[in-house]
């Protein structure tokens, strides 16, 4: 995984890069989130894999499929990620382009695992707490998790805070263990 990433690095950071200079950073987003999905589907890889087809084909395939999503500039990158052989590449430089447009926004994802749903009122003092912590926006998506037994999960990008009985009771179990 880690390699591919590295493959996937400066394609991603190029297309960053050229998204800031158009000011359309939202724009290619959405359409490197669209190509991604499309590498993914089952016949694309089949395509993408065929030694029998050149890379323009594989590009005006590729293209065929996305249809008018695809803006002329992301359409020209998708060609030359398909001349270097990386249009298997889209998802994860669909996934480090979301990384670095959310470090530019200044924004994270987080996400709250608990066992039962929480009110707004409780979303929201969660919510500033971690912007003061983390110092970005934050984007709250909470999820019920029954196995948790009490307390919260809290995943913002590399940041996992578990304040669960069950991650309490699993560290107990360790402490006694060693």
């Amino acid at each position: 995984m880690a390699e591919l990433s590295t493959l996937a690095r400066p394609y991603a950071k190029a297309a960053f890069e050229f998204a800031v200079a158009a000011g359309d950073l939202a724009g290619w987003s959405k359409q490197l989130n669209v190509a991604s999905a499309v590498s993914q589907a089952e016949a694309m890889i089949k395509v993408l894999a065929s030694p029998s087809l050149t890379s323009a084909q594989q590009a005006e395939q590729f293209l065929s499929v996305c249809g008018q999503e695809l803006t002329e500039k992301v359409q020209n990158f998708v060609k030359v990620l398909a001349e270097n052989k990386r249009l298997i590449l889209l998802p994860q430089i669909a996934e480090l382009f979301e990384q670095f447009k959310a470090n530019r926004e200044k924004s994270v994802d987080v996400e709250v695992a608990t066992v039962y749903e929480l009110d707004e009122a409780l979303q929201g003092k969660l919510a500033a707490t971690l912007k003061a912590k983390l110092e970005r926006e934050v984007n709250l998506q909470t999820t019920i998790d029954k196995d948790l037994i009490g307390g919260v999960v809290v995943r913002a990008a590399d940041v996992v805070i578990d304040g669960s009985i069950r991650g309490r009771l699993a560290k107990l179990a360790e402490a006694m263990g060693a």
